[in-house]
């Protein structure tokens, strides 16, 4: 692939990759014909606060790690909205950002006020998403880093998300079935998922394996004065 097309392949892989993690992520991965009992990838990070197998300590689970997906999403768009190799148009940027930032506030809990935020129990995720908000707001500074940063980060974050909100997720499945009384078949946004976090990383090394167009010096012979 050519450096051109690595960078098309950024430039639309990274907008195409939050969308589908996005889209994946807020779908149902519980699926039920009874609407109120569908469960999406959203509301992962409180159900499992409430499956009896969880309270009891019989399953271990880092609940957090299911919003990791937002993360990944939030931080991959704010470090490359505005790259000078990937040359968004204005339009383009400000959905970008429109996009991190929706990652960002939707790791908010239910219900929030800023006291609940400084809790024990959402610290992390209070701090998850200063760190997204700041990122948004720096990102004109955070595009002058080396192409690697990116890659490096959203890779990082990509493999996390595919283990702790997947696996975490086949982890409390059997639970769930025990809660419905019934067999339960993965949701579309569980496969969706993989597939929009790989293509944001994939979009990122895309980046990051693109080399810089060298400039072509013409040395000029100058006649002297006079």
């Amino acid at each position: 692939m050519t450096a051109p097309r690595f960078l098309r392949f950024a430039r639309w892989g990274l907008l195409s990759g939050a969308l589908m993690t996005l889209a994946a992520y807020f779908g149902p991965w519980v699926p039920h014909s009874v609407a109120g009992l569908v469960v999406s990838g959203l509301d992962l990070g409180e159900y499992v606060k409430f499956l009896p197998p969880v309270i009891n300590g019989e399953i271990s689970i880092w609940r957090e790690g299911f919003y990791l997906p937002l993360v990944t999403v939030s931080l991959a768009l704010s470090l490359c909205a505005f790259r000078r190799e990937l040359a968004y148009h204005a339009a383009v940027r400000a959905l970008l950002l429109a996009l991190a930032g929706v990652a960002a506030l939707n790791m908010l809990p239910p219900a929030w006020t800023p006291g609940l935020l400084r809790t024990p129990e959402f610290r992390l995720q209070t701090a998850a998403i200063a760190a997204c908000l700041s990122a948004l707001l720096a990102s004109p500074l955070l595009a002058l880093l080396p192409r690697w940063t990116p890659a490096l980060f959203v890779t990082a974050l990509s493999t996390a998300t595919l283990y702790f909100a997947i696996i975490q997720f086949s982890r409390v499945l059997p639970a769930i079935e025990a809660l419905y009384n019934q067999d339960i078949q993965h949701g579309w946004g569980f496969w969706l998922l993989p597939v929009g976090v790989i293509l944001l990383a994939a979009s990122t090394l895309a980046l990051a394996f693109t080399q810089a167009p060298s400039l072509n010096v013409t040395s000029r012979s100058t006649a002297p004065l006079g």
